[in-house]
């Protein structure tokens, strides 16, 4: 992607709109859109790296109530031809199309690597990739498996978002709480990840979201490790010029 004089791309993650009720969240949600608002300026493209909402499951014809600021304003810049790059992250594993044919917005299961201006990006949400982890990966299994989503959408849906998000918020596997602190470079999982993917082939950045904590780490003299934090402690976010990837708080 050219990136023309002037422009810049930018990177968020995990707001978790909706958590820990709509209510206290909107705040938030109404703060982010103001980001939303001002980036789109001189925005060449926006990456979205997972767990904007605190829970998403797309039926077949419902999805969830709420977030009407947020997802007016992603259609707008989408509308304007700024290009939206969505990656799913642990607490919404379940989109099914709805980004992409209402908003859109391609939408990434798996992290991707991309050209942007002179160099290369490797982009992803961070969840269960790198070593440990285990109990949350076999989880992961279960969750994204055809069967249980099949099972699930059977439920009427005011009783599974209500499930949904009481364990979402209460099991720390999946909240990520247990994550929230720094372990220390040589013990960062993403970080482990980062400079193995490093050995088979060269990226300037690697680009995550998950551990809620903004982190910058040079794996050697070229190539660097970025976590963009949160929504919600945080406020940070990423933002590249062509040349110089920066972190930023709003």
């Amino acid at each position: 992607m050219e990136i023309l004089e002037g422009k810049k791309i930018y990177f968020a993650s995990d707001n978790h709109l909706g958590a820990p009720d709509a209510k206290s969240s909107k705040p938030r949600e109404k703060k982010f859109v103001a980001w939303l608002d001002e980036i789109k300026e001189d925005a060449a493209a926006i990456f979205l790296l997972g767990d904007l909402f605190d829970f998403w499951f797309e039926y077949k014809t419902v999805i969830p109530k709420g977030f009407t600021r947020t997802l007016g304003k992603l259609a707008e810049i989408a509308d304007s031809g700024i290009p939206i790059h969505y990656f799913v992250g642990n607490h919404d594993l379940w989109m099914n199309g709805y980004f992409e044919e209402e908003l859109g917005i391609p939408v990434y299961h798996k992290p991707q690597e991309f050209k942007l201006g002179s160099k290369l990006f490797f982009i992803g949400h961070g969840d269960g990739l790198g070593p440990g982890d285990k109990g949350y990966k076999r989880m992961k299994k279960v969750f994204i498996s055809p069967f249980f989503k099949w099972l699930f959408r059977w439920g009427h849906p005011d009783i599974g978002m209500r499930i949904a998000q009481y364990f979402s918020v209460k099991n720390k596997m999946i909240s990520g709480d247990d994550d929230a602190t720094f372990l220390g470079e040589d013990n960062e999982w993403l970080v482990q990840y980062s400079r193995k993917k490093l050995n088979e082939n060269h990226r300037d950045f690697f680009v995550f979201g998950h551990r809620h904590l903004p982190l910058e780490i040079q794996l050697n003299e070229s190539s660097k490790y970025i976590n963009l934090g949160d929504w919600i402690q945080y406020y940070t976010y990423g933002e590249y010029d062509g040349n110089n990837f920066t972190l930023k708080t709003y």
